[in-house]
Protein backbone atom coordinates (compact mmCIF):
# COMPACT_ATOMS: atom_id res chain seq x y z
CA UNK A 1 0.00 0.00 0.00
CA UNK A 2 1.19 3.59 -0.50
CA UNK A 3 -0.04 6.97 0.86
CA UNK A 4 -0.50 9.66 -1.02
CA UNK A 5 -0.48 13.17 0.61
CA UNK A 6 -3.24 15.89 -0.13
CA UNK A 7 -4.37 19.37 0.29
CA UNK A 8 -6.18 21.17 2.83
CA UNK A 9 -9.43 19.15 3.14
CA UNK A 10 -12.02 20.06 0.74
CA UNK A 11 -9.91 22.53 -1.05
CA UNK A 12 -9.76 22.19 -4.77
CA UNK A 13 -6.55 21.49 -6.91
CA UNK A 14 -5.79 23.48 -10.07
CA UNK A 15 -3.92 20.89 -11.64
CA UNK A 16 -1.42 21.85 -14.46
CA UNK A 17 -1.94 21.17 -18.25
CA UNK A 18 -1.24 18.56 -19.57
CA UNK A 19 -2.53 16.80 -16.34
CA UNK A 20 -6.06 18.94 -16.06
CA UNK A 21 -6.94 17.67 -20.11
CA UNK A 22 -7.25 14.36 -19.12
CA UNK A 23 -9.99 12.39 -20.19
CA UNK A 24 -11.74 11.44 -17.13
CA UNK A 25 -15.24 10.13 -16.75
CA UNK A 26 -17.83 10.18 -13.17
CA UNK A 27 -19.86 6.86 -12.60
CA UNK A 28 -22.29 7.67 -10.59
CA UNK A 29 -24.96 4.68 -9.92
CA UNK A 30 -28.55 6.50 -8.34
CA UNK A 31 -31.26 4.72 -7.01
CA UNK A 32 -33.59 7.33 -5.33
CA UNK A 33 -31.71 10.06 -5.26
CA UNK A 34 -33.74 12.86 -6.32
CA UNK A 35 -32.91 15.06 -3.28
CA UNK A 36 -29.05 14.81 -3.97
CA UNK A 37 -28.85 14.63 -7.86
CA UNK A 38 -28.69 18.50 -8.60
CA UNK A 39 -26.28 19.53 -6.99
CA UNK A 40 -24.04 16.86 -7.11
CA UNK A 41 -23.86 17.07 -10.96
CA UNK A 42 -23.92 21.43 -10.51
CA UNK A 43 -20.29 20.38 -8.12
CA UNK A 44 -18.91 17.60 -10.56
CA UNK A 45 -19.44 19.39 -13.81
CA UNK A 46 -18.26 22.39 -12.04
CA UNK A 47 -14.82 21.33 -11.70
CA UNK A 48 -11.75 22.50 -14.09
CA UNK A 49 -11.55 19.88 -15.86
CA UNK A 50 -12.25 20.46 -19.34
CA UNK A 51 -12.61 16.71 -20.89
CA UNK A 52 -14.45 15.27 -18.01
CA UNK A 53 -17.90 13.54 -18.55
CA UNK A 54 -20.41 12.82 -16.04
CA UNK A 55 -22.18 9.17 -16.25
CA UNK A 56 -24.99 8.46 -14.31
CA UNK A 57 -26.16 4.90 -13.94
CA UNK A 58 -29.74 4.78 -12.60
CA UNK A 59 -31.72 1.77 -11.26
CA UNK A 60 -35.25 2.88 -13.05
CA UNK A 61 -35.64 5.18 -9.20
CA UNK A 62 -39.31 5.31 -8.43
CA UNK A 63 -38.39 9.03 -7.28
CA UNK A 64 -37.92 10.26 -10.74
CA UNK A 65 -34.21 10.84 -10.46
CA UNK A 66 -33.71 9.64 -13.89
CA UNK A 67 -36.14 11.66 -15.07
CA UNK A 68 -34.36 14.75 -13.57
CA UNK A 69 -30.95 13.42 -14.81
CA UNK A 70 -32.14 13.36 -18.05
CA UNK A 71 -32.81 17.50 -17.83
CA UNK A 72 -29.89 17.84 -16.18
CA UNK A 73 -27.70 15.76 -18.79
CA UNK A 74 -29.62 18.43 -21.31
CA UNK A 75 -28.89 21.37 -20.25
CA UNK A 76 -24.94 20.10 -20.03
CA UNK A 77 -24.68 18.67 -23.50
CA UNK A 78 -25.84 22.43 -24.62
CA UNK A 79 -23.13 23.86 -23.05
CA UNK A 80 -20.49 20.97 -24.23
CA UNK A 81 -21.47 17.52 -25.97
CA UNK A 82 -20.94 15.04 -24.64
CA UNK A 83 -20.27 15.60 -20.75
CA UNK A 84 -23.18 14.19 -19.52
CA UNK A 85 -24.84 10.34 -20.18
CA UNK A 86 -27.69 8.99 -18.42
CA UNK A 87 -27.94 5.28 -18.73
CA UNK A 88 -31.14 3.68 -17.68
CA UNK A 89 -31.39 0.68 -16.39
CA UNK A 90 -34.66 -1.30 -16.08
CA UNK A 91 -33.56 -3.80 -13.28
CA UNK A 92 -32.25 -3.26 -9.77
CA UNK A 93 -29.08 -5.75 -9.85
CA UNK A 94 -27.16 -3.89 -7.13
CA UNK A 95 -24.25 -0.91 -6.89
CA UNK A 96 -21.82 -2.94 -8.43
CA UNK A 97 -23.53 -4.04 -11.47
CA UNK A 98 -24.62 -0.19 -12.00
CA UNK A 99 -20.74 0.61 -11.63
CA UNK A 100 -19.64 -1.91 -14.34
CA UNK A 101 -22.04 -0.38 -16.56
CA UNK A 102 -21.08 2.93 -16.09
CA UNK A 103 -17.54 1.62 -16.07
CA UNK A 104 -18.12 -0.02 -19.84
CA UNK A 105 -19.96 3.01 -21.02
CA UNK A 106 -16.90 5.21 -20.31
CA UNK A 107 -14.44 2.56 -22.15
CA UNK A 108 -16.42 2.97 -25.03
CA UNK A 109 -16.27 6.27 -25.13
CA UNK A 110 -12.45 6.37 -24.76
CA UNK A 111 -12.34 7.74 -21.47
CA UNK A 112 -8.60 7.44 -19.48
CA UNK A 113 -9.55 7.54 -16.31
CA UNK A 114 -13.00 6.48 -14.47
CA UNK A 115 -13.64 7.38 -11.22
CA UNK A 116 -16.23 5.95 -9.02
CA UNK A 117 -18.30 8.05 -6.10
CA UNK A 118 -21.71 7.54 -4.66
CA UNK A 119 -24.81 9.72 -5.56
CA UNK A 120 -25.68 10.85 -2.23
CA UNK A 121 -22.93 13.70 -1.50
CA UNK A 122 -20.98 11.61 0.76
CA UNK A 123 -17.72 11.85 -1.28
CA UNK A 124 -17.02 15.55 -2.55
CA UNK A 125 -16.84 16.32 -5.73
CA UNK A 126 -14.07 18.13 -4.97
CA UNK A 127 -11.75 15.88 -4.01
CA UNK A 128 -12.20 14.61 -8.35
CA UNK A 129 -8.56 16.80 -9.01
CA UNK A 130 -6.69 15.43 -6.51
CA UNK A 131 -7.03 11.61 -7.30
CA UNK A 132 -6.73 12.84 -10.94
CA UNK A 133 -3.13 14.56 -10.09
CA UNK A 134 -2.21 11.30 -7.29
CA UNK A 135 -2.90 8.52 -10.35
CA UNK A 136 -1.08 10.97 -12.69
CA UNK A 137 1.69 11.05 -10.60
CA UNK A 138 2.28 7.41 -9.25
CA UNK A 139 2.12 4.18 -10.81
CA UNK A 140 -1.11 3.09 -9.62
CA UNK A 141 -4.04 0.99 -10.83
CA UNK A 142 -6.09 3.07 -8.52
CA UNK A 143 -6.36 5.55 -6.14
CA UNK A 144 -8.90 5.26 -3.54
CA UNK A 145 -10.23 8.07 -1.55
CA UNK A 146 -9.47 6.60 1.89
CA UNK A 147 -11.10 7.45 5.39
CA UNK A 148 -8.40 5.41 7.25
CA UNK A 149 -5.43 6.89 6.60
CA UNK A 150 -2.97 9.77 7.89
CA UNK A 151 -5.23 12.91 7.34
CA UNK A 152 -8.60 10.73 6.30
CA UNK A 153 -11.80 11.09 8.50
CA UNK A 154 -15.64 10.17 9.17
CA UNK A 155 -18.18 12.43 9.41
CA UNK A 156 -19.19 13.14 13.40
CA UNK A 157 -22.73 12.10 12.60
CA UNK A 158 -21.56 8.66 12.36
CA UNK A 159 -22.47 6.65 15.53
CA UNK A 160 -19.87 4.16 17.29
CA UNK A 161 -21.49 0.86 16.44
CA UNK A 162 -21.13 2.13 11.98
CA UNK A 163 -17.37 3.01 13.10
CA UNK A 164 -16.86 -0.07 14.69
CA UNK A 165 -18.67 -2.11 11.62
CA UNK A 166 -16.78 -0.11 9.08
CA UNK A 167 -13.72 -0.76 10.96
CA UNK A 168 -14.47 -4.43 11.45
CA UNK A 169 -15.21 -4.93 8.03
CA UNK A 170 -12.06 -3.57 6.67
CA UNK A 171 -10.09 -5.81 9.00
CA UNK A 172 -12.29 -8.62 7.82
CA UNK A 173 -11.50 -8.31 3.97
CA UNK A 174 -7.46 -7.57 4.84
CA UNK A 175 -7.11 -10.96 7.04
CA UNK A 176 -8.92 -12.92 4.12
CA UNK A 177 -7.38 -11.22 1.06
CA UNK A 178 -4.29 -9.52 2.73
CA UNK A 179 -4.86 -6.42 0.50
CA UNK A 180 -2.67 -4.20 2.76
CA UNK A 181 -5.23 -1.98 2.03
CA UNK A 182 -6.89 0.52 5.30
CA UNK A 183 -9.84 1.48 3.43
CA UNK A 184 -10.72 -1.65 1.22
CA UNK A 185 -14.49 -0.99 1.01
CA UNK A 186 -14.02 2.62 -0.06
CA UNK A 187 -16.12 3.54 -3.30
CA UNK A 188 -14.66 6.72 -4.36
CA UNK A 189 -11.71 5.31 -6.67
CA UNK A 190 -10.58 6.67 -9.57
CA UNK A 191 -8.80 3.75 -11.92
CA UNK A 192 -6.90 3.87 -15.61
CA UNK A 193 -8.11 3.03 -18.16
CA UNK A 194 -5.10 -0.04 -19.01
CA UNK A 195 -6.58 -1.76 -15.80
CA UNK A 196 -10.33 -1.75 -16.33
CA UNK A 197 -9.36 -3.61 -19.86
CA UNK A 198 -7.25 -6.04 -18.60
CA UNK A 199 -10.28 -7.17 -15.98
CA UNK A 200 -13.05 -9.22 -17.23
CA UNK A 201 -15.48 -6.77 -16.03
CA UNK A 202 -18.13 -9.25 -17.37
CA UNK A 203 -16.54 -11.84 -15.31
CA UNK A 204 -17.11 -9.90 -11.90
CA UNK A 205 -19.16 -11.62 -9.39
CA UNK A 206 -20.20 -8.92 -7.07
CA UNK A 207 -23.81 -7.31 -7.18
CA UNK A 208 -23.71 -5.02 -4.64
CA UNK A 209 -21.06 -2.96 -2.25
CA UNK A 210 -18.86 -5.88 -1.82
CA UNK A 211 -17.73 -5.12 -5.89
CA UNK A 212 -15.34 -2.43 -4.16
CA UNK A 213 -13.56 -5.27 -2.50
CA UNK A 214 -13.23 -7.81 -5.37
CA UNK A 215 -12.28 -5.54 -7.86
CA UNK A 216 -9.57 -4.53 -5.76
CA UNK A 217 -8.34 -7.92 -5.08
CA UNK A 218 -8.19 -8.39 -9.31
CA UNK A 219 -6.56 -5.06 -9.46
CA UNK A 220 -3.68 -6.46 -6.61
CA UNK A 221 -3.50 -10.19 -8.22
CA UNK A 222 -2.54 -7.78 -12.14
CA UNK A 223 0.50 -6.56 -9.98
CA UNK A 224 -0.78 -2.89 -9.94
CA UNK A 225 -0.51 -0.80 -6.95
CA UNK A 226 -2.94 0.60 -4.89
CA UNK A 227 -2.77 4.25 -3.38
CA UNK A 228 -4.80 5.31 -0.96
CA UNK A 229 -5.22 9.39 -0.42
CA UNK A 230 -6.90 10.60 2.49
CA UNK A 231 -10.66 12.36 2.42
CA UNK A 232 -13.42 13.21 4.56
CA UNK A 233 -16.20 11.05 4.35
CA UNK A 234 -19.85 12.91 4.87
CA UNK A 235 -22.64 11.71 5.94
CA UNK A 236 -25.02 11.22 3.02
CA UNK A 237 -27.18 14.22 1.93
CA UNK A 238 -30.52 13.34 1.44
CA UNK A 239 -32.59 9.85 1.40
CA UNK A 240 -31.87 6.86 2.95
CA UNK A 241 -28.99 3.89 3.03
CA UNK A 242 -29.34 1.24 0.36
CA UNK A 243 -27.46 -0.86 2.82
CA UNK A 244 -30.06 -4.17 3.32
CA UNK A 245 -29.38 -7.70 4.54
CA UNK A 246 -28.69 -9.37 1.46
CA UNK A 247 -25.96 -7.00 0.58
CA UNK A 248 -23.90 -7.32 3.67
CA UNK A 249 -24.27 -11.54 3.52
CA UNK A 250 -22.65 -10.66 -0.01
CA UNK A 251 -19.74 -8.35 1.79
CA UNK A 252 -19.38 -11.49 3.83
CA UNK A 253 -19.17 -14.17 1.62
CA UNK A 254 -17.35 -12.45 -1.43
CA UNK A 255 -13.51 -12.40 0.57
CA UNK A 256 -13.52 -15.85 1.14
CA UNK A 257 -15.05 -16.74 -2.78
CA UNK A 258 -12.28 -15.04 -3.81
CA UNK A 259 -9.25 -16.34 -1.57
CA UNK A 260 -10.58 -19.96 -1.48
CA UNK A 261 -12.44 -20.05 -4.90
CA UNK A 262 -8.69 -18.49 -6.95
CA UNK A 263 -6.77 -21.46 -4.87
CA UNK A 264 -9.24 -24.08 -6.09
CA UNK A 265 -8.09 -22.15 -9.89
CA UNK A 266 -5.15 -22.85 -8.92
Amino acid sequence: MKNAAVSETGRTWALPSPWRDARVAVVVPTYNEAGNIGELAARILALDLPNLRLIIADDDSPDGTGSLADDLAERANEEREGSMVVLHRKVKEGIGRAHLAGMQEALARGDEYVVQMDGDLSHRPEYIPHLLGTILATEAGVVIGSRYVVGGSSSARWGRHRRLLSRFAGLYVNTILHLSVRDPTGGFKIWHRDVLEVIDLDAIRSDGYSFQVEMNYLCKRLGRAIVEMPIHFEERNAGSSKISLAVQLESMVTPLVLRFGAQRQR
